[in-house]
C-alpha cells in the first residue's frame, strides 16, 4: 500500500505551511516477503521550530537518544515463508541496507525476537496481531488497540490468514548500563 503523508512547516515570517504532500512507497525486503515498512518520519535529535518541513537525517531504524522515527508496518499472513532458493546472505546484506542496524538489535536463535533502546507507541490499523514477551506471555492485538513497549524484549506475530498493519512512533531512550 502507498501512504500518503503531509509534512508542515513554517514560511519565513513563522507562519504554518505545507511543506511537502507525497505518497510513500513501502520498503520490501527478500528475507521478510509480505512484510512492508513504511519509513514515514525521523530524525536522529529532537527538532528546533520554526523548520521550513524538510526531512532530517535518521540514519538507522532505531533512533538514537534524542532521536524518533514514525512509520508503519505491515506483517504478512501466517504461514508466509522466504522462497526456498533464498540467497540468505545477499538477503541478510538488503535488510542491513534497508533497514540500517535493525539486524543487531535482532536474536539470530530465536527469530524475530528484539530488544531495543526506544520507548515504541504502537496502534494497530487493520487485522490481528499477537505481541509476545521474553517470558512467552502473548497479548491479542485488534484495531485501535495500542501498545506502548518500554524497551522489553519482544516479537510479534500474525497468524492470521489476512496482513496486519500498525503504526509505530519510536523514541530513543537510556538504558541502565549503556552509554
Amino acid at each position: 500500500m502507498k501512504v500518503r503523508r503531509v509534512v508542515t512547516g513554517h514560511d519565513s515570517s513563522g507562519g504554518s505551511v505545507v511543506a511537502s504532500e507525497e505518497e510513500v512507497d513501502p520498503l520490501a525486503l527478500k528475507l521478510l516477503p509480505g512484510t512492508e515498512f513504511h519509513r514515514l518520519w525521523g530524525g536522529d535529535e529532537a527538532p528546533t521550530f520554526p523548520d521550513d518541513g524538510s526531512a532530517t537525517p535518521a540514519s538507522t531504524y532505531f533512533p538514537p537518544v534524542g532521536g524518533y522515527r514514525f512509520g508503519f508496518v505491515t506483517l504478512p499472513p501466517a504461514g508466509t515463508q522466504p522462497p526456498a532458493d533464498l540467497d540468505v546472505t545477499a538477503a541478510l546484506a538488503e535488510l542491513e541496507e534497508t533497514l540500517p542496524g535493525m539486524l543487531m538489535h535482532m536474536e539470530p536463535d530465536d527469530p524475530g525476537m528484539h530488544t531495543t533502546d526506544t520507548i515504541d507507541f504502537e496502534v494497530v490499523l487493520s487485522g490481528e496481531l499477537v505481541l509476545e514477551l521474553d517470558d512467552g506471555a502473548e497479548v491479542t492485538l485488534r484495531p485501535g488497540d495500542t501498545v506502548v513497549q518500554n524497551g522489553t524484549r519482544h516479537r510479534w506475530h500474525n497468524r492470521r490468514p489476512e496482513p496486519a498493519v500498525f503504526a509505530v512512533f519510536m523514541t530513543g531512550a537510556h538504558r541502565s548500563g549503556h552509554e
